[in-house]
């Protein structure tokens, strides 16, 4: 998503950790800013503010070094975690 102006409603869901029916309805409520094109809607990452930022290589590699240690120290306790 690196250099990318625009982003779909799934990447959208995906950087803000919701669903893409979440997305949807930001959209509709005026929450977020969207461009229909088709059946389809574009978000200018922009209109996201501070929810998305563009990380350099070494700020990725970082959070994937972290997020590794994190599920490999507590994967079954957020596993049994996500079945409540």
């Amino acid at each position: 998503m690196i250099n990318k102006k625009y982003i779909s409603v799934k990447e959208a869901a995906q950087l803000m950790g919701i669903s893409r029916v979440a997305v949807f309805k930001k959209i509709k409520k005026g929450e977020i800013e969207a461009q229909k094109i088709g059946r389809n809607y574009i978000i200018d990452k922009r209109s996201l503010g501070s929810i998305y930022q563009d990380l350099t290589p070494n700020q990725e590699k970082r959070i994937k070094r972290a997020l590794k240690k994190t599920i490999d120290e507590y994967g079954e306790t957020l596993k049994k975690l996500g079945e409540v």
